[in-house]
């Protein structure tokens, strides 16, 4: 995308590309500067029009890759959308490995450094929380009457603890004893009780249930101590007896946890986990770029960035291949590509093509769009490592991790293997927060910006308005994660929005 802060009304992407985007609401009969076209009819902000004459079966080109094919004779100025931009099978060259990139990561004297919390094992916090988590949903009331006691007044004597926040979920019975959903639950809640941004956890059980406790702690070789404690409601005699034993043990981690005090890290510590809902026809053009660009400054300090949303990466996985550090990373990638083929074939969902009425009123044409800008906040480095969902993510640098692309269920796979802030970019307008990681919200334009700034942390619409560039607003936006990560309070903190966000992906069967 050109950089030019001259305002026009379309962007060209790039130079080959056979459609344009509507910088703004064009009227039908505008005449297109730059393009020696005219619109034919009217074409609304972020959607796209020809740029010449297309021929029907002709590939459809946006940021120099196929898109979909044009359902009929296309002139030039016609509205190229859903109806005429149809999808078909591409013909992809894998590229295993051909075009990595390795970060040019800076000596560690170099980094950036931010404010936060050390923990004993080696990683840093960007917050400090006191988790109540639950092994099945049947002791959900015990720890959210746990977690509300424990209200703002009365840790007002806690001035460096975040808070206490209930993780609730709907599994731990009724589902299958042993395999994939029951290892992914236990991953999800061990990487949750473990995290940086947990000071200390407290794991609440019925007692009968089929994610059975002890072997949940067995499995996930976790041990209960000073800042691990847990309850089982029928040893203690039920709900009340159970909820007066939570509220016992948080105030004894309470004082521990409140010894903890923000200290200098280098930014490597820092793993973002990268979202985007809501996206519009500006999401691949302002926000996505400009996290990519962020994203790409953070990996050279060292630190980590996590792309997901694996079914809004279809379509262009041969571009996150080709970037891949070696084959065998390459091919990992590839294969979760295919089994959430078969996972969802001959199932209304947006693998299929079809993306959300959301999606199609911003400008979205069907799925390969969509993901040619989803993967776009995943910068220009190289890929290090896939991860299947809520793995611990060790390696440095841009990975991938497996996760369905409904945003909840994704960031909380993120949160689980490691993630300690979350980017989230929008060009409808999510309201999405999450806990114990801060959301960062990044509007694609300036209209939604001004209309929900309640919500949003960042306008990238300065992008569109060639106001700004990428390379600027990617400066900004590293400035802000370092900003968030030291401890300012991002929109959906201030407003405690992100508890119910904690949705473990239930994959499997329920009987």
């Amino acid at each position: 995308m050109s950089e030019s802060r001259q305002k026009s009304t379309v962007i060209r992407l790039d130079a080959g590309d056979n459609v344009v985007v509507a910088r703004v609401d064009v009227a039908a009969g505008t005449p297109i500067p730059g393009e020696g076209i005219t619109a034919l009819s009217d074409i609304p902000m972020g959607h796209k029009l020809a740029s010449t004459r297309i021929s029907k079966g002709a590939p459809v080109l946006k940021y120099g890759t196929v898109i979909g094919f044009a359902g009929e004779d296309i002139a030039p100025g016609t509205w190229m959308h859903s109806h005429n931009v149809l999808m078909d099978e591409v013909q992809k060259d894998y590229r295993f490995g051909k075009d990595y990139v390795p970060a040019d990561v800076l000596p560690p004297s170099e980094r950036a450094t931010f404010l936060g919390y050390h923990r004993a094992n080696g990683r840093v916090g960007t917050r400090n929380y006191l988790g109540i988590f639950i092994t099945v949903n049947c002791a959900a009331t015990v720890a959210r009457k746990i977690a509300e006691y424990f209200d703002e007044e009365r840790l007002a004597d806690y001035p460096n603890i975040d808070g206490v926040i209930p993780f609730i979920h709907q599994q731990g019975c009724g589902m299958e004893a042993t395999g994939e959903p029951m290892d992914l639950l236990h991953r999800t809640l061990k990487g949750y009780i473990q995290h940086a941004n947990i000071a200390g956890a407290l794991v609440c059980s019925l007692g009968c249930e089929r994610n059975n406790l002890d072997r949940f702690f067995q499995s996930a070789a976790l041990e209960t101590g000073k800042m691990l404690r847990v309850l089982k409601m029928q040893d203690l005699g039920g709900t009340k007896a159970a909820i007066d034993a939570g509220k016992a043990a948080i105030r004894e981690m309470l004082i521990e946890a409140n010894k903890a005090m923000r200290q200098p890290a280098s930014v490597e510590h820092i793993k973002v986990g990268l979202q985007c809902g809501g996206s519009d026809g500006f999401s691949g053009l302002s926000a996505n770029p400009a996290l990519g660009k962020a994203v790409d400054i953070l990996v050279r300090h060292g630190g980590t960035a996590i792309l997901s949303e694996t079914p809004e990466l279809y379509g262009i996985e041969h571009l996150l291949t080709a970037r891949a550090k070696d084959e065998t990373t390459g091919r990992a990638f590839l294969d979760r590509i295919n089994w959430w083929l078969g996972y969802t074939d001959g199932r209304d969902v947006q693998m299929q093509g079809v993306v959300g009425p959301g999606n199609q009123a911003g400008g979205l044409a069907n799925i390969i769009e969509k993901s040619l800008g989803g993967a776009k906040k995943g910068g220009s480095t190289g890929v290090e490592a896939v991860y299947r969902y809520a793995e611990a993510v060790e390696a440095r640098g841009l990975v991938l991790m497996d996760t369905p692309g409904y945003d909840p269920v994704a960031a909380t796979g993120q949160i689980a293997g490691g993630a300690n802030l979350i980017a989230f970019t929008t060009g409808r307008g999510s309201c999405f927060g999450s806990y114990p990681s801060p959301t960062i919200k990044l509007a694609s334009n300036s209209p939604m910006y001004h209309r929900m700034s309640g919500d949003m942390d960042i306008n990238c619409g300065p992008v569109i308005d060639g106001e700004k560039t990428l390379d600027e607003m990617g400066e900004e936006i590293f400035a802000a994660i370092l900003a968030a990560a030291s401890g300012q309070r991002t929109k959906s903190e201030e407003m405690g929005v992100g508890a119910e966000e904690f949705a473990p992906w239930p994959i499997g069967v329920t009987g």
